[in-house]
């Protein structure tokens, strides 16, 4: 496995600017009792490899990226480098993410860091696939 970077500007890295967007359907996904819920039905985003999105709300404890691998599982990380405490995208093909500031941290799907300027592995969150739902325990 080759580490790459994602191709971002410099403008996008200076600003922590991820590519990994909130879903389309802000109402795609609950959390209650430190459980997120996500309705596969109505997160299209993840319906192909490598397909990927942010859960952000002032109600959850952290941020979460959730994608569909390379590897055809589901992951789900806090999405907060240990580094610059930016955000994370996945990287096509590579069972990775990146940090998406200057640093470049990049990090194994079991959230070990392989390369940049984070010193720190991320937090990966369990994810179950349920009668069409996901379930991740926070």
């Amino acid at each position: 496995m080759q580490n790459t970077t994602l191709h971002r500007n410099i403008f996008q890295r200076l600003l922590g600017i991820c590519a990994t967007k909130k879903p389309l359907d802000e109402g795609c996904w609950t959390f209650d009792n430190g459980n997120i819920v996500v309705d596969l039905a109505r997160a299209p985003e993840l319906s192909g490899v490598n397909g990927a999105i942010r859960l952000e709300a002032k109600t959850l404890p952290e941020r979460v990226l959730l994608i569909l691998g390379d590897d055809g599982e589901y992951h789900a990380f806090r999405n907060r480098c240990t580094h610059g405490k930016r955000r994370l995208d996945p990287m096509q093909g590579m069972l990775q993410v990146q940090c998406c500031s200057i640093g470049k941290s990049i990090y194994d799907y079991k959230g070990k860091i392989i390369s940049g300027s984070a010193k720190d592995d991320i937090y990966t969150y369990p994810v179950i696939v349920d009668n069409g739902k996901l379930v991740i325990t926070l």
